[in-house]
Order: structure tokens, then C-alpha cells, then sequence
């Protein structure tokens, strides 16, 4: 599943190539892409025709742009949320290029910059729906995602406020960075990249972390998500792609995640992977090691 570097990645080329762009037509290809829009299909492109694309918006995973009205400078009530799931693709394309196999929703546009957005997705577990938006937040944020926390490179994220959560939990430190009401963004790549690089093994309970230990975490979640940015998302086969279609390249720069038997860069011990929640997680047995058990 793409994480936040990825689904970041696709929201800096909406800013770019979408945004602020009059939808002149919207053609649903496949019904399966707006399953989570209950109108369906018709509904779905007649709502946004003749809208105008606001600046494209991300919490965590989640990706979404919202849906302003012509004419006026009334706040948008709905947005567009993009699922992305398995194998989701939002591309900007000349118009009249070859359609792609797996094209599910086609966007035109009113202005004559010549591109559409098409959304692609080979396995078709992602999509897009219509939602509508909190009101009064200023970024528009759909209502069905507003129990999402904030992500930890977002401005506003609470560094106290998720210790205090960690301790309240009672969980184990991976479950607990994959718990999106907690913190957002971190998935099972990241998460194994970020506890190799501060020494924790997954199984730790969150209820001993002290603030320092919550602190170094943090900084090193930070830097790897910030270090995947920068190098375009994590991408192990063609399906992770930014909007025109490159793919990123972060996972030669990994330390833990998909390296069983091969050494640590640490410590030299070879790396173990684990079954873990119908996942895999992988680290150091010497640098991760795993908590005593009492009883």
C-alpha cells in the first residue's frame, strides 16, 4: 500500500498540473472506482462538472481536493477523496494519448492546457467518492476522514499529546504507529525503518516509553519519511508512480524493511523478517532486542 511519502508525492503534482482547473467532463469508465460514492457513477461526474478543483490536500494516506463552486467565494461543501488502495494511479496525460489498460475515471478540463487526469488502477481496490467537508475547516477536510490524526512531518502535530497517547494505550510501539487515530502517515515500511533506526524491536510496549525515547522515535520517523520524499516515494514495482508516471525510488535506501538474511548496516547480524498481523516485519535480532517476557 502507498504511505505517506508516496501519497505526498501525488499531491504535489495535483498542485501543480489540477488544481484550480474548471472540470468540463467527467467520464466514469469502470463503476467499481466510485463504489464508495452511494450515488453512483451519473451522480458522481454530474457534481463535479462545471467545479473548479481546489488546492489538492493530504492527511496521512489520505488524499483529497476540494470541490469549489464558480462564480462565488463560498467555502466548498464536498471534495473529491482519492483511494488510492493497492494499485491506484492519478496521472496527467496529453488528451488523445492512448487510453491506459487499466483507466477507470477520465477528468477534462475547461482550459486549453491540453492534459486530462485519469485514474488507473489495475486491481481496482482503490477510487474516488464525493464527501462532505467539516464544516468551517479551513482545509477543507472531508467529514469521513476527520478522526484521521495529523501525520508527523504536519506542522501541527502534537509531539506531547502523542507521548501522553503512547503511555495511555497499552499497546506495542509498531501496532501503535500503525494506528491512524494515533498518528498518521506511518505504514509497515516506514514503521520497520523508523524502530531500526532508533533500536526498538516491534513487539516493545508503549506504556514504558519515557518522552526522550518517544522523542528520538519521532526525529527518526521524521527523517526517513522526509529522506523518501525527497527521493520520490518507495517503489517495488511500477504501480507507485507520481503523476506523470515516474516512479520513486527510496527502497534501495532502506535499512530493515525487505532485507532477510542480508547483514545489518549496524551491526553486521543478518536481518530477520517476522509474521506480523497478516504483514511481515523485519530487523536486527542484536540492535532490536525484543522485550523480556515477565510472568
Amino acid at each position: 500500500m502507498p504511505e505517506l511519502p508516496e501519497v505526498e508525492v501525488v499531491r504535489t503534482g495535483l498542485e501543480r498540473w489540477v488544481c484550480g482547473r474548471t472540470v468540463a467532463s467527467v467520464e466514469v469508465l469502470h463503476p467499481r472506482a466510485v463504489r464508495r460514492h452511494p450515488a453512483g457513477p451519473e451522480d458522481f461526474a454530474a457534481r463535479l462538472t462545471a467545479h473548479r478543483l481546489g488546492p489538492a490536500r493530504r492527511r496521512g494516506k489520505y488524499l483529497w481536493l476540494p470541490v469549489e463552486p464558480l462564480g462565488t467565494d463560498a467555502a466548498p461543501e464536498f471534495a473529491v477523496l482519492a483511494h488510492l488502495g493497492m494499485s491506484g494511479q492519478l496521472l496527467v496525460q496529453p488528451q488523445g494519448s492512448p487510453d491506459e489498460k487499466h483507466l477507470r475515471i477520465r477528468f477534462r478540463f475547461t482550459d486549453p492546457a491540453g492534459t486530462e487526469l485519469r485514474f488507473v488502477d489495475q486491481r481496482t481496490f482503490g477510487g474516488l467518492s464525493l464527501h462532505p467537508v467539516v464544516p468551517g475547516d479551513p482545509e477543507a477536510l472531508p467529514e469521513i476522514i476527520a478522526h484521521i490524526a495529523r501525520d508527523p512531518v504536519d506542522p501541527a502535530f502534537d509531539d506531547d499529546a502523542f507521548h501522553a497517547a503512547l503511555r495511555r494505550k497499552r499497546t506495542t510501539i509498531k501496532r501503535a504507529l500503525l494506528d491512524q487515530s494515533l498518528i498518521s502517515g506511518v505504514g509497515n515500511i516506514y514503521a520497520d525503518e523508523a524502530l531500526w533506526r532508533t533500536r526498538l524491536h516491534y513487539d516493545r510496549p508503549t506504556a514504558g516509553l519515557t518522552r526522550p525515547r518517544t522523542a528520538e522515535l519521532l526525529t527518526h520517523i521524521r527523517e526517513v519519511l522526509n529522506e523518501a520524499l525527497a527521493a520520490g516515494g518507495t517503489s517495488f514495482d511500477s504501480l507507485y508512480v507520481n503523476v506523470n508516471g515516474q516512479s520513486g525510488y527510496f527502497d534501495r535506501s532502506l535499512d530493515a524493511y525487505g532485507r532477510e538474511d542480508e547483514p545489518c548496516r549496524r551491526c553486521g547480524t543478518p536481518i530477520r523478517r517476522r509474521p506480523w498481523m497478516n504483514r511481515s516485519s523485519y530487523f536486527c535480532p542484536r540492535c532490536q532486542r525484543p522485550p523480556r517476557v515477565t510472568g
